[in-house]
């Protein structure tokens, strides 16, 4: 091994090939492998995002329904049944608050969170939320316990 037979692994380089529009004797002069006239030859062209060649593009095509209302506000709902299980896996003992359904992994962070109806409850116990359901709240009333709005 000498510094004359050394030379890069092989597929590990690749040609830099023909230097286009140098010239007719290049062989790649001329349209330099553009073709003629058109948005592609020219210098500076790049295809737009959508673009179908001048077609009337498929995003424009469809039609457009529907209605995005930008103030709704989305509640992450927990049932009765889901905070019945955390009282009888002994979780949580006299009040459920906002952190610890963060903590149980529940809720995220920023959440709204709305207690919902579903299932029963047995034991009385301090909730804090965002929301009720008025057949949550009854629920959560009836078993002696208290609904609290943040």
């Amino acid at each position: 091994m000498s510094l004359e037979n050394l030379s890069p692994a092989k597929g590990s380089t690749k040609g830099a090939g023909k230097r286009l529009g140098r010239g007719q004797s290049s062989g790649k002069g001329g349209t330099a492998s553009r073709g003629h006239k058109g948005a592609k030859s020219r210098s500076g062209y790049s295809k737009k995002l959508g673009f179908e060649g001048g077609q009337m593009p498929l995003q424009r095509r469809v039609p457009k329904f529907g209605f995005k209302n930008i103030n709704r506000k989305d509640y992450r709902g927990i049932n009765l049944d889901t905070i019945q299980d955390l009282i009888s896996d002994k979780k949580i003992s006299k009040e459920l608050k906002i952190e610890q359904l963060i903590e149980l992994r529940l809720a995220h962070k920023d959440d709204l969170i709305k207690i919902l109806g579903r299932g029963k409850l047995d034991s009385s116990i301090k909730i804090f939320a965002h929301k009720f359901s008025l057949s949550a709240k009854a629920a959560i009333e009836k078993a002696g316990g208290e609904a609290v709005n943040i």
